[in-house]
């Protein structure tokens, strides 16, 4: 059968650096612990075209491989990198380096802070590596959902209160029991700090030969932040994540330094660069931190 990609030359000699196709789907599995979680990606995959008259790439063994080496497979650097190396052999000779992207959700089974209920959460994910000229790099793109309360707004809400009592006790003792039953009535509830959703999205790189655990990732990242969202709760769960909330207040910028203080602290990366986003109640604006990893 004729191959016109294959036959052909170029009408425009140049070298281009990423051919390939999008949004493949793939069934992939993910390792907690000797446990296997599986999940569905969707992959790009490129190669470079090196051979500036060669008219194209041999875009369908791409697919074949993702299907014969990376499907219904662990995701780990091994694997990664044999499949990068074969998509390179693949074109025979055109090309130099390869890249592909995985996209996919991660979901976890977390239980509940104190009641003992189990729930799932998803988080996107995003494994992207390239081996250029023999050389595999590999980064992971990873989204953590949080809570976040409002320091300035809790020390307001706390002056509120301060001026209640001091309106609704007048004298100079107050009886414990009526203070109690005042706080625990609706007269209590004299501010609400606000607080947010909020979002890191996190890229790390990774040491030569690395992959990570994925969901230990996950977790350590969770534990960094102290309000991470919750799944299935009941009533003193709730409690508990008002009583987490109270002791993690923090605005973006505190967020940040709590993320960039654990992501300096991982051996294994190279280089990092991350977002956070409080998606405010107050305002209709968002407050964010970007930074990166500085290497002098």
């Amino acid at each position: 059968m004729p191959d016109v990609a294959n036959s052909d030359v170029a009408n425009y000699a140049r070298k281009l650096q990423w051919v390939g196709m999008e949004k493949i789907s793939a069934p992939i599995i993910i390792e907690n612990n000797g446990k296997a979680i599986p999940a569905v990606a969707k992959a790009d995959l490129y190669v470079s075209l090196d051979q500036e008259a060669v008219k194209g790439i041999h875009m369908s063994r791409l697919h074949l491989l993702l299907n014969n080496q990376l499907a219904n497979t662990t995701i780990n650097f091994d694997t990664i990198d044999a499949l990068l190396k074969a998509m390179v052999e693949s074109q025979q000779g055109i090309s130099n380096s390869a890249k592909i992207n995985l996209t996919f959700d991660l979901l976890l089974e977390k239980p509940s802070l104190l009641s003992n209920e189990q729930g799932y959460q998803s988080y996107p994910i995003t494994v992207a590596a390239e081996n250029n000229r023999g050389v595999t790099t590999v980064k992971t793109t990873l989204e953590i959902p949080y809570s976040s309360t409002c320091p300035c707004s809790a020390s307001l809400s706390r002056q509120l209160l301060s001026e209640a009592l001091d309106s609704e006790f007048d004298s100079n003792t107050i009886n414990k029991e009526q203070l109690l039953q005042w706080i625990e009535s609706k007269q209590g509830s004299i501010a609400t700090p606000h607080s947010q959703r909020s979002y890191a999205t996190i890229t790390m790189q990774y040491s030569d030969g690395y992959f990570p655990d994925l969901p230990s990732l996950v977790f350590q990242l969770e534990e960094a932040i102290g309000t991470p969202v919750q799944t299935a709760v009941k009533r003193q769960d709730e409690q508990e994540f008002a009583r987490l909330n109270a002791e993690n207040l923090m605005f973006c910028e505190d967020a940040a330094r709590r993320f960039k203080n654990l992501l300096e602290h991982q051996t294994n990366v190279t280089d990092y660069w991350f977002k956070v986003e409080h998606q405010e109640s107050l305002h209709a604006h968002n407050a964010v931190v970007i930074d990166q990893k500085y290497t002098d």
